[in-house]
């Protein structure tokens, strides 16, 4: 459980982000998938991410610290609905140099919907963090607007999907912001990678200010 969640700072890209010396995870996913939501619940915090009826809200890195221990990052969605074709474009560079530079990077989460059938630019993305052999894990969202059958069943067409190219599934959650599923298992799993790397990045820290 996170018991103190706090806002640093909007970043327009990585390199304006806080110092790299504590380990971070970043969250992504399209327009209107529920990521500011799913934040919210995880910190069990209603108003740390800030949410909105517009997709494409998010248009800066926003990095919050979490018990003083690991970053979060809110990364802006990609396909936004209501962004100029050029700033869009702007966007995807800044996801794309944050993703692949930002070193004290451990995990990207990725948010999908559940109740849509698996999407071009999903497939896309994932395959470009496979090839930068970025790690990360995906979270379908929304859960609680489907039946179990129907979550079953749309999940198991996204592996099938996913394994026409992919050797080995990435690790997957469900979740749902307002019932907070999935809550326990997305902080257990950051936990469980912290567990050695927040000393590690101290010595960093360490290192640089001595």
């Amino acid at each position: 459980m996170i018991k103190k969640a706090e806002f640093v700072k909007s970043s327009q890209k990585y390199t304006d982000c806080p110092d790299p010396f504590k380990p971070e995870y970043a969250f992504i996913g399209r327009s209107n998938v529920g990521k500011s939501s799913l934040i919210n619940m995880l910190a069990e915090k209603k108003a740390l991410a800030k949410t909105s009826a517009t997709p494409g809200k998010t248009q800066l890195i926003n990095t919050f610290e979490m018990d003083d221990t690991w970053y979060l990052a809110d990364l802006p969605g990609y396909g936004f609905a209501k962004a100029p074709k050029g700033v869009r474009g702007g966007f995807n560079k800044m996801i794309y140099d944050y993703i692949e530079f930002r070193k004290n990077l451990v995990n990207v989460f990725l948010l999908i919907d559940s109740r849509h059938t698996p999407q071009k630019i999903d497939l896309q993305f994932m395959e470009w963090l496979g090839n930068k052999q970025i790690p990360f894990a995906i979270v379908f969202t929304k859960l609680d607007k489907l039946t179990s059958t129907q979550m079953q069943k749309n999940l198991n067409h996204y592996k099938n999907e996913l394994l026409k190219t992919w050797e080995e599934l990435p690790k997957i959650f469900t979740s749902s912001a307002s019932s907070k599923i999935g809550k326990l298992e997305i902080l257990g799993y950051i936990d469980s990678l912290n567990e050695h790397l927040v000393d590690e990045f101290k010595k960093e820290q360490y290192k640089k200010e001595y």
